[in-house]
């Protein structure tokens, strides 16, 4: 278990969550004071969800009731991965607005579909290509990874068909929390958990899924544009001057981080030569020859 939970977190770390063992936790945890009430952590079966954290909840990210101006009918789910939303139109001109995260699968798609089958804590399983690509990864997983709480697909999914066949194209949970509203190297359309499960209580098999085109996006959201933290936020001459301001910021950091560790590094380097000097001399003094020196603690515990 632990090597797979250690590979997991290289996984999620290098590939952004890749999706298209178990941990039961019954620990309550202290609910956030500025989080909303669906956000905070919750028990579902077996599992503990995490509150999501407040930092997360940015711009269109969080969950909210919307006017909604598309011609779709109520119970259609449509997807924009350009300005990272998702709704479950309702009647009346409503709609749920969730904030997603756009894997390189969910990009893939476009057009229509329907949701051909739903599921609860959902087992994944890497593509035959993402283990030739990446053994190191991948291998270890080729033959499924059960559902729980350090699955890439989160608490739900849905599976998007067309014409009776899965077109691998999913919505689902994340154990990433952080990636909702950016665009990621791997995955498909991913949504805290606690909106995952909102999501799946309300679509049933059979739903239209709709995924918009870029023009069909601008019609209806406007341009959007990444910040300079990857977020996607309207394409205003406001962002585009603090994108200018917060990419010199981060340049900035990631400056004095380097510069940073490599002062930590070199004064490490210079402790262990003189912790080795010492060494030497203390076997020198006691005539032990340098080739059978001990290390260090051993010597002076």
């Amino acid at each position: 278990m632990q090597s797979i939970l250690i590979r997991l977190s290289a996984l999620v770390a290098l590939l952004g969550l890749a999706a298209c063992a178990d941990v039961p936790n019954s620990a309550a945890e202290p609910p956030p004071s500025n989080v909303p009430p669906y956000y905070q952590a919750v028990q579902d079966g077996e599992y503990l969800i995490p509150a999501v954290e407040p930092l997360h909840l940015f711009g269109t990210n969080p969950r909210a009731e919307v006017a909604y101006a598309g011609t779709e009918e109520p119970g259609t789910i449509v997807v924009d991965t350009y300005a990272r939303v998702l709704y479950y139109v309702m009647e009346g001109n409503r709609a749920i607005r969730y904030g997603i995260a756009v894997g390189r699968e969910g990009i893939s798609f476009r057009g229509t579909g329907y949701v051909g089958r739903k599921a609860e804590w959902p087992s994944w399983t890497p593509t035959a290509n993402m283990v030739r690509t990446r053994p190191d990864l991948y291998a270890e997983f080729a033959g499924g990874l059960p559902g729980g709480l350090d699955n890439p697909l989160g608490a739900r999914a849905l599976y998007l068909y067309r014409g009776g066949r899965d077109t691998l194209f999913r919505i689902h949970g994340t154990i990433d929390n952080a990636s909702i509203g950016r665009a990621t190297s791997a995955g498909c359309i991913r949504l805290f958990n606690q909106d995952a499960i909102d999501l799946f209580n309300r679509a049933e098999p059979g739903d239209r899924i709709v995924v918009r085109t870029l023009e069909e996006s601008l019609a209806a959201e406007g341009p959007y544009m990444d910040d300079a933290y990857g977020r996607a936020v309207p394409d205003t001459p406001e962002n585009r001057e603090r994108f200018a301001r917060d990419a010199e910021a981060i340049a900035t950091a990631e400056a004095r981080s380097r510069e940073e560790q490599l002062a930590a590094a070199e004064a490490a380097a210079a402790q262990a030569e003189k912790e080795e000097r010492r060494r030497l001399r203390i076997c020198r003094n006691r005539g032990i020859d340098a080739a059978e020196c001990p290390p260090l603690d051993e010597l002076v515990g």
